[in-house]
């Protein structure tokens, strides 16, 4: 499969059963995963962060963040984020999903939310938080040849790690993992590999 549809995403989730992480030790967090059709072609929405930010300076990665106490639902906790970090209200995001948890090294386990922006807003950054936004079609990450393997020192361990290079953009770490896992899901491609 080389393209993929919002009726495909809505199908492969009405039948997901997706793995949830209990590990009380990590910090619970949730982002959001935007998506919206341009030119007849799904495109996925990523911010960079700050240098300002406590976790994760620069990096590029979906909105989102740590659970507060006040979330009732992981997906209160990805929607309130979008809000706070690019002042994307939850009336205009349609919630699609909620895809597998993740562990990072950092000791979060990060709740991928897929919601679908059927408009487009204004965006309003946070400046503190983030630096900039951009959008990638989904069709870039269904090319192997767009993918790479790279060998990071993280948290005094030497991992591989899956990363994209969208023009000046680096597209790596948790977030490349959250979308790769994603797109494997959903083509079900048997040329991708599971694991590194």
């Amino acid at each position: 499969m080389t393209n993929i549809t919002l009726s495909h995403i809505r199908s492969f989730f009405s039948s997901f059963c997706r793995e949830e992480i209990t590990d009380n030790t990590l910090m619970r967090a949730g982002v959001l995963v935007p998506l919206f059709i341009q030119n007849g072609e799904l495109r996925v929405i990523f911010t960079q962060r700050t240098d300002e930010v406590e976790h994760h300076k620069g990096q590029i990665s979906f909105p989102g963040g740590a659970m507060d106490k006040e979330d009732q639902t992981i997906i209160d906790t990805a929607l309130r984020e979008a809000d706070e970090e690019i002042g994307l209200k939850r009336d205009f995001v349609e919630t699609i999903g909620i895809y597998n948890d993740f562990r990072t090294p950092s000791g979060f386990c990060i709740t991928p939310v897929v919601g679908f922006l059927e408009r487009i807003q204004s965006f309003i950054l946070n400046k503190n938080e983030v630096s900039e936004i951009f959008d990638v079609p989904l069709s870039f990450f269904l090319d192997s040849h767009n993918e790479r393997v790279e060998r990071h020192e993280l948290f005094g361990k030497t991992r591989n790690v899956y990363c994209y290079i969208y023009g000046k953009y680096k597209i790596w770490g948790a977030t490349a993992a959250m979308l790769r896992s994603f797109l494997i899901d959903l083509t079900d491609q048997t040329r991708w590999k599971k694991t590194l």
